[in-house]
């Protein structure tokens, strides 16, 4: 068992205060790109057959959704950094029997906007009040990742920017607000 566990963000980080925001910062990407495959038989070592599949081009995958259908079938989307757009549509068009899927398409117009800070698992309302600063702005998520130090959302492309400044707006980080402090962690 780990010994912080039981410990509060004080005992961790005797420096954050009370007002000391949980959220530390807020990233984007704009270079990754979606893609989905459909139609995907839903059984034991499909994703692993396509993920592997890529894993042997050298593509790196990010963020990764699958839902499946009553229809013993499923979608698997996920997200690859743009310069790799063209070989995994290469790739999933020359080895669609293999594969094994109905049909797949990549989006190269989406965005990655994340909120990071330590001692979010802790913290009810973080999500909530991510999703609703999106949503006030009109913004529509695509799909989401979460850590212990991470909301990530993936929004279209053109609504990247504005995403950004609302969840600086929502989490006290426009520049004249406050000061944001960064704590060094392990990168999970």
């Amino acid at each position: 068992m780990n010994e912080n566990e039981d410990k509060s963000m004080g005992d961790l980080f005797p420096d954050l205060g009370q007002e000391t925001p949980i959220i530390s910062g807020v990233a984007h990407d704009s270079s990754e790109s979606l893609a989905t495959v459909r139609g995907v038989t839903d059984e034991p070592g499909m994703a692993a057959r396509v993920f592997t599949r890529l894993a042997q081009i050298g593509v790196n995958i990010d963020m990764i959704v699958q839902a499946g259908a009553s229809t013993g079938t499923a979608d698997i989307s996920f997200t690859v950094p743009g310069a790799d757009t063209a070989r995994v549509r290469e790739v999933l068009l020359q080895e669609q029997d293999v594969l094994g899927y109905d049909s797949f398409d990549v989006n190269p117009n989406v965005g990655k906007v994340a909120v990071v800070g330590v001692g979010m698992k802790t913290h009810s309302g973080l999500a909530a009040r991510f999703f609703e600063a999106l949503s006030d702005k009109g913004i529509n998520v695509l799909m989401i990742s979460t850590s212990e130090i991470r909301i990530a959302a993936l929004v279209p492309l053109d609504q990247l920017n504005e995403a950004v400044k609302a969840l600086h707006t929502a989490y006290g980080l426009d520049a004249d607000q406050v000061e944001a402090v960064v704590y060094g962690g392990t990168g999970r």
